[in-house]
């Protein structure tokens, strides 16, 4: 399952070069692991991690919080839990387990079952299934509802704690039951490591292209170079213009967004971060080069845009480089840094910055407002590429209904048929 809808050793002997040094990773992800702070690992912490924590929290946490933590004061597990939930949801303490699986999602794998999930009007609803996937494989579909984990009624749990299920389960083999057209079926699935696409594409008749980018991994940049390469080299020119799909994207890392944004463009700011250490506070240009010879762009965005996914469509429509279309994207503008504490084995993940787009604004709460408005409902990620000409639908009514219904891809190519 993926569960998506991802430092000093000692008070005495940290500076701030070396905690910079180790943080590994910078994330803008909208939903990585769990949001909950309260993890019952962060209640069992002993007092040497609770130093360490409150430290970097002092020094790097994006808001001053005025931690009065000296050789005097001790905080006990109740007393730094109170402080601890003063910080944002999207910092929060990493178990060992928990930081391998933020890792293996940066990495762009995960072993699970390979299903997304969300809590659709109480129902704990399949929105996807990866391809290639030992869901997919065994016949799951969206739209799928699950009823139980391993034969356990799963009604009235959360999606982490569903997530948990199919995870901590000491058999690899899951038996997963569901409810589809009003009838329960059940199936085994075995949970294996899924290596994820991050984009997908599809060459259109009219010589553009459509690239859907489903999350910022570190092997997104050379799958979106790859992907538009094919597409000009099966169409035997440069594109005439492409669709860039980012709704439902969660995000991923800082380092993704900038370096994707920059294949096109030629010039500008892309994005600048704001802290209160030395190092949070940078900004991100463009270099020449622009991987569609300036061929016109659309970015497809909805509420579920979030995080890298919103430097990037900020970056193209701040810069003139495309139009947006779709809803009201969802308005992360924090950074995490990753911060490894002193066994090796845990990391604190931490928002040190605020970002702002070219035009200075920050998005946080608020979103990005499209260029043209067209409301409607999440589309798989899957059918994103299959639903772009009814010939890629093998002729089948359900996806036929799909194509008509995807508004808001029809606007985009309308938009770059007009320049």
């Amino acid at each position: 399952m993926n569960n998506k809808t991802t430092t000093p050793y000692t008070l005495k002997n940290t500076n701030t070069g070396l905690a910079l040094s180790l943080c590994l990773l910078i994330l803008i992800t909208l939903l990585v692991l769990s949001n909950n702070v309260f993890a019952s690992s962060v209640k069992e912490l002993k007092n040497k991690k609770i130093n360490e924590i409150l430290f970097n929290i002092q020094a790097y946490y994006v808001e001053d919080l005025a931690l009065k933590n000296s050789g005097h004061i001790e905080y006990d597990n109740q007393q730094f839990e109170l402080l601890y939930a003063k910080l944002d949801p999207y910092s929060k303490y990493l178990d060992e387990q928990e930081l391998t699986a933020l890792f293996d999602n940066t990495n762009g794998r995960y072993t699970g079952l390979g299903i997304e999930v969300k809590n659709i009007e109480g129902k704990m609803t399949i929105v996807d299934v990866v391809n290639n996937s030992p869901a997919k494989n065994t016949g799951v579909l969206p739209n799928d509802i699950i009823i139980s984990v391993n034969k356990q009624t799963i009604e009235s749990l959360t999606i982490d704690q569903v997530a948990a299920l199919i995870r901590d389960s000491e058999f690899a083999n899951i038996n997963l039951t569901v409810q589809r057209n009003k009838n329960n079926i059940s199936f085994n699935v075995t949970r294996a490591e899924i290596n994820l696409e991050s984009a997908t594409s599809q060459l259109l008749d009219s010589g553009t292209g459509y690239l859907a980018i489903n999350a910022f991994s570190n092997h997104t940049l050379h799958e979106v170079a790859m992907q538009v390469a094919a597409m000009q080299s099966n169409y035997g020119h440069s594109l005439k213009g492409l669709v860039i799909d980012l709704r439902d994207n969660p995000g991923g890392t800082l380092q993704s967004a900038v370096a994707v944004s920059d294949l096109f463009l030629q010039s500008g700011t892309i994005v600048t971060t704001k802290g209160r250490f030395y190092d949070a506070n940078q900004a991100f240009y463009a270099k020449r080069g622009d991987i569609l010879k300036g061929a016109p762009i659309v970015v497809l965005i909805n509420e579920n845009s979030a995080s890298a996914a919103e430097i990037l469509a900020a970056a193209l429509k701040d810069n003139k480089r495309a139009k947006i279309v779709g809803s009201q994207s969802f308005g992360k503008g924090s950074v995490q840094t990753l911060i490894p504490l002193a066994d090796g084995n845990t990391a604190i993940k931490l928002t040190t910055a605020k970002y702002f787009t070219p035009s200075g604004a920050s998005i946080d709460g608020i979103g990005i407002t499209p260029d043209v408005a067209i409301n409607q409902t999440t589309l798989s990620q899957s059918n994103k590429a299959v639903i772009i000409k009814n010939e890629q639908a093998n002729g089948t009514q359900q996806l036929h209904f799909d194509n008509l219904a995807d508004l808001q891809l029809v606007k985009a190519k309308q938009l770059l048929s007009m320049q």
